[in-house]
C-alpha cells in the first residue's frame, strides 16, 4: 500500500481476502480495520493509567541485556539470542513486564507506539476470560447444557454440549481448521461471516449464529480436547444471552475502561453486527500488557478489583491433560476457559493467536511477556521451537535479578 495511489502490484485489497496472504500480512495485521466493519470495545474517557518504567538508562541496559540473551530451541543445533529470535519469528510488537514494570518494549514493521494489531486467536481468551468472570459470579452455570442457555440452536450438535465443555473446547462437533485447505469448513464459515453482499446462488448460512445452528456432531461430547473456532462464538452467543450485552460491549465495561487501558480496542463483525468472538479483536500492544497483569495479579490491577481471584485461579490450573493431544511443541499442556496452559515449571499459561501473536503470564517470574507478529504461517508449532525457550530464557534474566 505505498503510493497515491499506490500502483496495482501494491495493492491490498477485499473482498478477495489477499490481505491475509504473505507478505501483505505484514501491513494488514496494523490496517484490520480497513477491510472488515468493526465494532469498538471502548477504553471509555477516563485518563489512562500510565504503566511503570525503570528510569531511561536503566531500561537501555535492560534491552541491551535481554537482547543478548541466548538459549536453545526445541530440537536445535545451535544457541541463538533474543533478539534474534524476534526477527525470526517476524515480530512487530515485544512488552514484558516483570514485577508490574515494563522492562522491555520494542516495536518493528508496520506496528507503531500509537498503533494497534489484530490479535488473532487471543480474542478467544478475553472471550473465555469474560465467560469465566460469569460463571465465578453465578451469572452464568457452566453445567447448563447449550440448548437451556440458547434454544434456538435447535438441532445443532452444539445443542447436548455443556457451557463447559463450549468453554474448554472438548465439544463433538464437526468443524475443520486447516488453513492450507480451501475446502475446510474455516472457510464456509468465513463465507457465512463476511459482512459483504452474499454472492448471486449463495444458501449457505449468514453470519455467524446461523452457521452454529446447523453444526454437525463428529465423537463425543467431553471425551478430548479439539481446537474449533465455532466453540469461541457459540460461547460468544451464551455470554450475550446471559447478560444483555455484546461481547464488545461486556470487554469495555469489565476490563478496558477498569484496567485503565490508553486505547479503544475494536472487533471485526459478521453481516448481522455480531463480533467475532473466536478471532477479531485488534489492540494496543501496552493494553494487552495491562490484560497479562490483570492475569498475573489475580484480578487486581491499580490498586482495583475487577473480577474474583478464583477466575484465575481456574485458569491456570488448566483443563484434563489426559484429553490433550496433537500439539508437540506442549506436550504437558491442557486448555481452559479459551486459555492454552503449559504445566511447566513456572506454572506459566497464555493467550495465543495464529502467525504468532501471545500473551504469556509466567507467575513463577512474576512476568508478562506480550508478542503480536505476523509470521508467514498461522500454526504457532512452528514459531514455539524459538519462542517458547525464548520466554524461558527471560523469565530465568530477570528471576537473577532479584
Amino acid at each position: 500500500m505505498q503510493g497515491f495511489p499506490p500502483p496495482p502490484d501494491k495493492l491490498i485489497t477485499q473482498p478477495d481476502s489477499v490481505y491475509f496472504s504473505f507478505p501483505r500480512l505484514r501491513w494488514s495485521v496494523c490496517h484490520l480495520r480497513e477491510f472488515l466493519p468493526t465494532e469498538e470495545i471502548s477504553r471509555g474517557v477516563d485518563a489512562p493509567t500510565p504503566l511503570s518504567y525503570p528510569s531511561p538508562s536503566k531500561f537501555a541496559d535492560l534491552a541491551r541485556e535481554i537482547d543478548a540473551l541466548t538459549f536453545m530451541p526445541i530440537d536445535g543445533d545451535a544457541e541463538m539470542t533474543w533478539e534474534e529470535s524476534l526477527f525470526a519469528n517476524y515480530t512487530d510488537g515485544m512488552l514484558i513486564l516483570h514485577k508490574g514494570e515494563v522492562v522491555y518494549e520494542r516495536y518493528f514493521g508496520c506496528l507503531e507506539e500509537d498503533g494497534k494489531h489484530a490479535i488473532m486467536s487471543m480474542t478467544k481468551s478475553i472471550t473465555g476470560l469474560l465467560g469465566e468472570i460469569l460463571v465465578a459470579e453465578g451469572v452464568l452455570d457452566d453445567t447448563l447444557l447449550v440448548r437451556d442457555v440458547i434454544p434456538e440452536i435447535g438441532d445443532s450438535a452444539f445443542a447436548t454440549a455443556t457451557v463447559r465443555e463450549v468453554m474448554d473446547m472438548t465439544t463433538g462437533v464437526q468443524y475443520s481448521e486447516n488453513y492450507s485447505d480451501p475446502n475446510a469448513d474455516i472457510w464456509v464459515y468465513s463465507r457465512a461471516a463476511s459482512p459483504l453482499p452474499k454472492p448471486e446462488g449463495y444458501d449457505g448460512p449468514d453470519g455467524y449464529w446461523e452457521y452454529l445452528q446447523q453444526v454437525k456432531p463428529e465423537g463425543e461430547h467431553g471425551d478430548a480436547f479439539h481446537y474449533k473456532t465455532i466453540n469461541s462464538d457459540m460461547l460468544g452467543w451464551m455470554i450475550s444471552r446471559v447478560t444483555g450485552k455484546s461481547v464488545t460491549d461486556l470487554a469495555s465495561e469489565r476490563l478496558w475502561r477498569q484496567m485503565g487501558a490508553e486505547q479503544d480496542a475494536y472487533q471485526t463483525v459478521d453481516g448481522k453486527g455480531v463480533p467475532f468472538a473466536g478471532g477479531g479483536v485488534t489492540a494496543g500492544l501496552r493494553d494487552l500488557g495491562r490484560l497479562g497483569q490483570l492475569m498475573l495479579n489475580g484480578g487486581e490491577i491499580n490498586g482495583k478489583r475487577l473480577f474474583p481471584v478464583e477466575v484465575v485461579e481456574t485458569i491456570a490450573a488448566g483443563g484434563d491433560q489426559s484429553k490433550f493431544a496433537g500439539f508437540p511443541t506442549i506436550p504437558n499442556g491442557s486448555y481452559t476457559s479459551q486459555w492454552w496452559v503449559f504445566h511447566n515449571d513456572h506454572g506459566a499459561y497464555a493467550a495465543r493467536g495464529v502467525h504468532g501473536q501471545t500473551i504469556y503470564v509466567d507467575p513463577t517470574a512474576e512476568m508478562v511477556l506480550v508478542r503480536v507478529a505476523s509470521y508467514p504461517r498461522a500454526q504457532n508449532g512452528f514459531i514455539d521451537p524459538t519462542s517458547l525457550p525464548a520466554y524461558q530464557a527471560v523469565a530465568e534474566f530477570l528471576m537473577s535479578r532479584d
